[in-house]
């Protein structure tokens, strides 16, 4: 393992030779309008229009002649081929009329004869998959050598994708025999290369299904072992790689009578000994056409900036000090409206050079209530440095771990901007040789080890006056300077305060340097305050804010009301109760304020103490007061209204919709499933930031029920966390105001998040919590939910009676509530408790029957249509109707896809794999299993993950791979008995009947 191997070339018959340059080959091919394919059928096409390449010995014929890539071939070496040592005794005028037929349907002069034999001439680079091939694994073989390895896989990959199942399919004789046996085992080369350089990037996770079916597929082929073992020790399962070289080692003592080669033998023993050369990738780089290879998040500087020289010089001498030190650091403090952040962009743009693997960037929220959690930001950092989500761990502590060692080995400058303080940022600092972080704060961060420390002051009077030059103009500030100098007095030589003033008046052009002046000057108390500690930044703010116009000053105040990272245009529109392109025209002319910040095209966010100022002037300035209280349940309303339409057009039917508070004002309409979806997700955080603070606003109804549309956000698993700290936001409050009607929906959305999360008995009991608030309130949502949310509880505990017994209470519910798509719902979980108890064609029909209710909604792909194919895919398994069953199940996969469901996307997979078991397809159950396995890395708890690794070991059993298999039910027997599952008496059983190595 220790050395990089080259992508194979492919193994030449000696008759081969090569016309052209590789570079023609890599060429397009519509400029061909001839081609032909012998890596599968052997098929020829002009064009696009597929030609007849007759019976098999003609095709045998023209195989032959299109792999001697233009030498001819004489008719005794053609005999040859086509029969071998007993050819008939018509064998040569067999071989005239094949070429004579040929020639026929191939271009003129394509198919020459010469010297007693044929030939297969003037065809142009590109025009034959294997030289394609063969010059896609030259390019691949330079772009890795030049440590592309991005564009070296994607290169590979298209390689491979020519493959179209058995070469020379169908065609007879000895050579094409041969050329199988040759051409099939440089496929698997170049497989074993790209997956080779799938481990090297760091996507051992992923490769493990693929290696899984392929060493059942080649048991023997040591390379391919040797590379699932790897692939597992990296994704943290040693216990199953060590395993993997005991079944090797068995089968090859068993079947050849040898020992594994010594690179295999290697490896185990680098395995035990955990060799730290073993834990990551030589090599990190991202995932094509996913994430950027190298990150560039620096915001963009700004084209005035000025003076800090000696801030400049000493900030990039530290950071040029990176390469060699373990990490270079510098904390820079300083009041709001310093300009701490502008000068650590400035300076971080001017140093990209020294970081030439990406720049990182994050405002960590820190003078604000919500400063941005640590684990929430190295997810954002892993990703951009290209780690899939699916390698994304749970815990704060394994994504620092993981985010270290991802930058292993690169020069990376990471800026954590406005941070609170040094706890929330010591998980952020890479801690490698060859990176940086460069750090802003409110506060001096004297507790950071080893951090240079910069203490930014305002600046001195020539810097303020060239800023305000800068952006005034000069010619406007050369006659008026004595003005222009009273003016950056007046702003306390602060930097932002300096830039709104400048800007109000580039703004104005009627206006002289004299009358900002003189505006200045009359406030004088805001100007003693300007200079006043830390009312300073306070102050700044007044004096842009003073110089609004009325409808400017009502969109600063109110928009700040919002506890959002950032809002969008259309829910600002609905917090002003303003057309959208007029709340457009105002929100751009605040960003020219610079009071607001343009996020992105089309989102808006503030500076956080910009955000605290802006809801001071509410609560001063907004009459009548009660406007405050109104623009924030307009924007409740604009959320729950839009997130009920994308509720909608996942679960169409569903009567929850006319259980909801009313709203007065609109939300936005979808005719697109998908764009409904992105709007949700892309408003996650401002919506359940919405559902907390409003919470305490006296909007509970709404608040609650934007948590039950929204509940696509909690089962993605993407926003589960905060989604949870809504709920119990939502239930403290509801308790505070005696609302049981309010308490039992949030009790319900958190119990249903707790199953997700694999927490069953918490989850029973918020259920039933639920339950008792709802018969309280007689809320129809409750009382059909939380009984149907405790049956599936009951039936995971295989609790059956308990089950059954709340199921047809939740169905009663729904039948008295004229909730079909419910009414489905529980018939579906219902299936799934007869099909525990043996009721198996009740089981069917109970599913059948759910799925027909969806049906008759017309739901298309819908959310709930896939609940109930997978309960129907479910209960087919059981029947034996396994072939319907895995039709019905990969319907159902596509739809939790494209609902972006994980859980259920990952889950599907597992009883995907239960379904190819049944068939005895021990390969393929394997394989979807690992796939399940990886889609479901970090949701869905313990138990679920037993189960897959159930089956799993099912199908690595059935391939020969016991020790293996035995690993993976140790595990889930782990898991079993510590929760007390029923599911652990299976594994015992199959534990004992596996056979002692």
């Amino acid at each position: 393992m220790d050395g990089v191997p080259r992508v194979p070339e492919v193994p030449r018959v000696p008759e081969q030779r090569r016309p052209g340059s590789a570079e023609q080959a890599g060429a397009e091919t519509e400029a061909v309008s001839l081609r032909f394919g012998v890596l599968g059928p052997v098929r020829a096409w002009r064009d696009e229009e597929p030609l007849s390449t007759g019976s098999p010995q003609q095709r045998a014929l023209l195989a032959a002649l299109l792999l001697r890539e233009g030498r001819t071939a004489t008719a005794a070496e053609l005999i040859d081929a086509l029969w071998g040592e007993e050819p008939p005794s018509r064998a040569l005028a067999a071989v005239r009329t094949y070429a004579s037929r040929l020639r026929k349907v191939l271009d003129p002069g394509v198919l020459v004869s010469e010297s007693g034999g044929y030939a297969v001439r003037g065809l142009p680079e590109g025009a034959l998959d294997v030289t394609v091939v063969q010059d896609l694994a030259t390019e691949a073989e330079k772009a890795r050598g030049a440590g592309d390895l991005c564009h070296a896989r994607d290169v590979l990959g298209r390689a491979l994708s020519l493959w179209d199942g058995e070469v020379l399919a169908g065609v007879p004789g000895p050579y094409a025999e041969a050329q199988r046996v040759r051409l099939e085992e440089w496929r698997l080369q170049l497989l074993e290369s790209r997956l080779d350089m799938d481990l090297e990037q760091g996507c051992h996770a992923e490769a493990v299904s693929e290696l899984t079916a392929l060493t059942a597929e080649h048991p023997l082929r040591e390379r391919l072992r040797e590379l699932l073992m790897l692939a597992l020790y990296r994704s943290g399962r040693q216990a199953e790689a060590l395993a993997v070289y005991a079944d090797t080692r068995r089968l090859l003592a068993d079947e050849l009578g040898v020992d594994p080669r010594p690179g295999l033998s290697e490896l185990q023993q680098r395995i035990l000994q955990a060799d730290p050369g073993l834990a990551e990738p030589s090599v990190k780089k991202a995932e094509p056409d996913a994430v950027p290879v190298r990150p560039a998040q620096l915001p963009a500087t700004v084209p005035d900036f000025t003076g800090r020289s000696s801030f400049v010089t000493e900030l990039g001498e530290v950071l040029a000090s990176a390469e060699g030190r373990v990490m270079a650091v510098s904390a820079l403090a300083g009041i709001g409206g310093v300009g701490k952040t502008t000068l650590a962009v400035h300076v971080a743009h001017q140093a990209r050079g020294v970081f030439p693997d990406g720049q990182l960037y994050v405002d960590l929220q820190g003078a604000g209530s919500r400063a941005a959690e640590p684990e929430t930001v190295l997810g954002s950092f892993l990703r951009a440095l290209g780690t899939p989500d699916s390698a994304i761990p749970d815990s704060l502590e394994e994504r620092a771990a993981l985010y270290r060692s991802v930058l292993d080995g690169r020069r990376v400058l990471v800026l954590l901007d406005n941070a609170r303080d040094a706890a929330q940022i010591r998980p952020l600092l890479p801690g490698t040789e060859g990176c940086a972080a460069l750090i802003t704060s409110r506060v001096r961060m004297v507790d950071l080890a080893g951090a240079h420390l910069v203490d930014l002051d305002v600046m001195s009077p020539d810097e303020a006056l060239a800023l305000f030059t800068k952006i005034v103009g000069e010619e406007r500030v050369r006659s008026e300077k004595e003005a222009a100098l009273d003016v950056v007095a007046a702003c306390g030589f602060l930097p932002l305060a300096i830039r709104i003033a400048a800007s109000r008046l580039a703004a104005r052009r009627t206006w002289t340097v004299s009358v900002l002046a003189a505006k200045l000057a009359d406030e004088r108390r805001r100007l003693d305050e300007l200079q006043a500690g830390d009312l300073a930044v306070k102050a700044t703010f007044e004096l842009g804010y003073g110089q609004l116009e009325p409808v400017q000053a009502r969109a600063f105040r109110l928009l700040g009301l919002a506890d959002g990272p950032d809002i969008s245009l259309a829910a600002a529109a609905a917090v002003l109760d303003l057309p959208t392109d007029d709340t457009e025209d105002l929100l751009e002319s605040l960003v020219d304020t610079s009071l607001l910040e343009s996020a992105a095209p089309g989102r808006y966010r503030y500076h956080d103490l910009v955000r605290l100022y802006a809801r001071a002037c509410a609560e001063r300035d907004e009459r009548p007061p009660s406007e405050r209280a109104a623009a924030m349940s307009r924007l409740l309303d604009f959320y729950l209204a839009t997130a009920s339409a994308v509720y909608a057009i996942e679960r169409p039917g569903e009567r929850v919709l006319d259980h909801l508070s009313p709203v007065d004002y609109p939300g936005l309409t979808f005719t697109d499933r998908d764009k409904a979806l992105d709007w949700l997700f892309s408003e996650a955080s401002a919506l359940l930031a919405a559902v907390q603070q409003a919470g305490g606003e006296g909007l509970l109804r709404r608040a609650v029920d934007l948590l039950v549309v929204g509940i696509d956000l909690g089962e993605s698993g993407v926003n589960s966390r905060q989604y949870v700290r809504s709920c119990a936001a939502v239930i403290t409050a509801a308790q505070q105001a005696g609302d049981a009607l309010a308490e039992g929906r949030a009790r319900l959305m958190h119990s249903h998040l707790l199953g997700i999360a694999g927490q069953f008995a918490d989850s029973s009991l918020e259920a039933g919590r639920a339950l008792r608030l709802g018969l309280v309130a007689n809320d129809p949502v409750v009382c059909a939910q939380a009984p149907n949310q405790q049956g599936i509880i009951a039936l995971y505990d295989g609790r059956h009676d308990e089950a059954e017994e709340h199921l047809t209470q939740a169905l009663t519910a729904f039948r008295d509530d004229r909730n079909n798509p419910g009414e489905a719902s529980a018939l579906c979980n219902l299936s799934r408790v007869h099909l525990a108890t043996g009721r198996t064609d009740s089981a069917v029909s109970l599913a059948r029957q759910g799925v027909a209710m969806y049906e008759r909604d017309d739901t298309g792909m819908a959310l709930r249509l896939a609940n109930g194919k997978y309960a129907l895919g479910l209960a087919l398994t059981s029947l034996g109707r396994t072939r319907l069953a895995h039709d019905t199940l990969t319907e159902a996969l596509h739809m939790f896809q494209a609902a972006r469901q994980r859980l259920w996307h990952g889950m599907t997979l597992f009883r995907i794999a239960e379904v190819h078991l049944a068939d005895q397809r021990a390969t393929q159950a394997a394989a979807c299993a690992e796939q399940a396995l990886v889609v479901l890395h970090g949701i869905g708890g313990d138990w679920r993950r037993a189960n897959v690794l159930t089956v799993l070991g099912r199908g690595l059993h059935g391939i020969g791979q016991t020790d293996r298999a035995k690993v993976c039910w140790q595990e889930a027997l782990s898991i079993f008995e510590s929760s007390g599952s029923p599911e652990a008496k299976d594994v015992r059983t199959l534990l004992s009947a596996a056979p002692v190595a």
